[in-house]
Formats: structure tokens, sequence, C-alpha cells
């Protein structure tokens, strides 16, 4: 699976649950919240102040 800025939380753990390890270290920690399921990694990135260009880099990476 290939990871984008529209790629929604619950999708992406769904898909690839390994990845989960990913965004925590970089300071994502809703990710068991229920709300966060159904948002995109934009969303997610810009209510925590992350790059979400580096977010989707690292997860396309591995």
């Amino acid at each position: 699976m290939i990871f984008n800025k529209d790629t929604r939380i619950g999708e992406l753990l769904e898909q690839a649950p390994e990845k989960a390890e990913i965004l925590l270290n970089m300071g994502m920690h809703c990710l068991g919240c229920p709300a966060s399921q159904m948002e995109t990694l934009e969303e997610a990135c810009a209510v925590h102040g992350i790059n979400v260009e580096e977010v989707v880099e690292k997860l396309n990476e591995q």
C-alpha cells in the first residue's frame, strides 16, 4: 500500500498495523482514539503540528 496525505488513519492501521510505531514515534499518540480512525494523515498532522510530508515519506520508505 502506498500512503499519501489523504490516507485515513483507520485504513492505514488496518492495512499496515506495523506502521503504527512510526506514527507514535513522530508524536501521534492518538491512534487509539475512535475519532482519529476517520482522520486523514494530513488532518492528524495538522492537529499535532507535524509535517505531513515527512510522515508520508517515512511510511512509504519501509
